[in-house]
This record gives C-alpha cells, structure tokens and sequence, in this order.
C-alpha cells in the first residue's frame, strides 16, 4: 500500500514558467466524496487512472492507484455528479525535488497550487521564491473539495 505525504502552497507569482520541463493536461471527477475515502477517475492526454485515497491524518493519507484505460476513464467521468476538474499541471523541478504547479481551469479557473510530495512528514525542502501561503490543512483546497464547491463561488460565500 502507498502513503501520500504531500504539502500544498498556493503560488504567489509566475516565476515558476521559468523552470517548467513537462505539462500534463487533466480531467478528473469523484466517485465517492465519502469522509473516509475518495474514489477518483483521471484523463490524461493517453490514459486513465482509478485512484483511491484514505482518510489524511498530519499530511499523510493511504492511496491507490492503477492505470485503466482511456476509454474506460472517460466513460467513467461519465458517471461523476459534479463537473469535472479541469486543470493543466506543470512539472517544476527545484532542489532535490519536482514541484507539481495545477493551473486549474473552467469552474476553477484562477486558482494556482503548487505541491510537493516528500517521503516523510518532516523531510526537509527547498522552499522556491514563487511559494505563497501553505494551504495543507485546509480542506478547501482539496480536488474533491473543489468538485464540491468551485473557486469562482468562493467569492460569493
């Protein structure tokens, strides 16, 4: 079984383009919004992803993953209630590690996160000078949360 140990920032400016050696465009939507666990189905520009994640406790939380077909994950973002997530994700490399930069797109448009994924809790990190707030603990930001609640109603609260 898989940990995910991950903390998520949001961006505070551009200079993070400056260092971008891939792109990968994403579709993603939830199946369960359980509070113990989230079922999600991804696209990807040349295939799917089945992606069950446990309950986080500090930053970590269990996760499975497992490549499916694209046709099979877009049948099943089919089958999401909500409007899928649209986002274009950035790989930033920076120190000893990649930074994932989500530009989010449609309902979520105007939202920039970064995040980086450690192998443990208190593993140490190059903060780069594009990081803004730390945003880890608040559920708000999490995908499944903004398949929920959309950034362009987060206004209207």
């Amino acid at each position: 079984m898989a940990k995910e140990i991950e903390r998520k920032f949001l961006v505070a400016h551009q200079a993070w383009r400056e260092s971008v050696n891939t792109i990968h465009v994403f579709k993603q939507g939830y199946l369960s919004y359980d509070s113990e666990r989230t079922v999600r189905v991804r696209a990807t520009e040349v295939t799917g992803y089945l992606t069950i994640k446990g309950i986080t406790e500090g930053l970590t939380r269990d996760e499975f993953e497992y490549e499916i077909p694209l046709a099979d994950a877009l049948a099943l973002l089919q089958l999401c209630e909500r409007p899928a997530i649209e986002k274009k994700r950035y790989i930033v490399p920076n120190g000893a590690h990649d930074w994932e930069v989500d530009v989010f797109e449609g309902v979520n448009e105007g939202l920039v996160v970064a995040e980086i994924e450690l192998g443990s809790e208190d593993e140490a990190f190059e903060k780069p000078s594009w990081l803004g707030n730390e945003v880890s603990g608040d559920r708000k930001y999490s995908n499944s949360a903004l398949s929920l609640h959309p950034f362009k109603n987060w206004s209207n609260d």
